[in-house]
């Protein structure tokens, strides 16, 4: 096949923001993926756009295998769905890979690419 170019797990992402660090969660609009290098600001490195990742969680959030869930920006962690989206968050960027208890604060997640939703302002 002539036209494939790779298997689309990573992508490169120039970070016009602050300082990123390897196994920061990265919001790239409609899709969520996991540094998998430090990238400074204005540089560019690759991050990880597929496949089950470990990531932070909001402490107090319980879920199941396969639940939507919502990437909350201000807390860096990820929340059930039962929780209210704020500006910034990003919901349907991943799915829960395993179930998440209260106390708990990681979570392991499938990444799913361009299907989230992005809160405005």
């Amino acid at each position: 096949m002539d036209n494939y170019v790779d298997d689309g797990t990573t992508v490169n992402y120039t970070n016009s923001g602050s300082a990123i660090a390897s196994g920061d969660v990265v919001v790239m609009s409609h899709t969520l993926g996991v540094a998998l290098v430090d990238i400074a600001s204005g540089a560019t490195g690759a991050v990880q756009v597929k496949g089950k990742v470990r990531v932070p969680k909001v402490s107090a959030a319980v879920f199941a295998v396969g639940e939507k869930l919502i990437y909350d920006a201000s807390a860096g962690a990820f929340d059930d769905s039962s929780a209210t989206p704020a500006t910034g968050d990003v919901t349907g960027g991943a799915v829960a890979a395993e179930a998440g208890a209260a106390t708990v604060t990681e979570c392991v997640v499938i990444l799913t690419p361009g299907n989230a939703t992005l809160t405005a302002t």
